[in-house]
């Protein structure tokens, strides 16, 4: 058995990277002005010219270093480790620090003195006929 490391192959690294960001072929092809086709041919890869992997990093929003040193594993790593405890991220706690059942009583509350307002509003015009 051979302990030869796997390829750095990156156009496969793009294509998962594309995936990830949601992105389709041809978003990325018209973004670089290029075909449907040639995205996939560089996404079938092994290596890719710095230039076109630069333009290509720009519009995944990531760095040409981003893309070369891509793994998989590292993400979901990132991603099992940052999502623990409680943890923030982009400003939105994953713990509930507050009762939601308090909120909905608080809404309602808020919807019956709205009614309250309105009804009375209402007595108002009829007695002003």
């Amino acid at each position: 058995m051979s302990t030869l490391s796997r390829p750095n192959h990156i156009g496969r690294k793009i294509s998962r990277i594309r995936e990830l960001r949601d992105m389709k072929q041809e978003a990325l092809a018209q973004a670089l002005g290029m075909s449907q086709q040639s995205i996939s041919i560089i996404e079938n890869s092994e290596t890719v010219d710095e230039e076109k992997l630069k333009a290509i990093a720009e519009v995944l929003g990531v760095s040409a270093e981003g893309i070369e040193n891509f793994s998989e594993e590292a993400v979901l790593n990132i991603i099992g480790n940052t999502l623990q405890d409680g943890s923030v991220i982009n400003g939105n706690a994953f713990n509930c620090n507050f009762n939601p059942l308090d909120k909905v009583v608080e809404l309602y509350e808020r919807l019956v003195q709205a009614e309250k307002d309105k009804v009375e509003y209402l007595e108002k015009l009829m007695k002003g006929k």
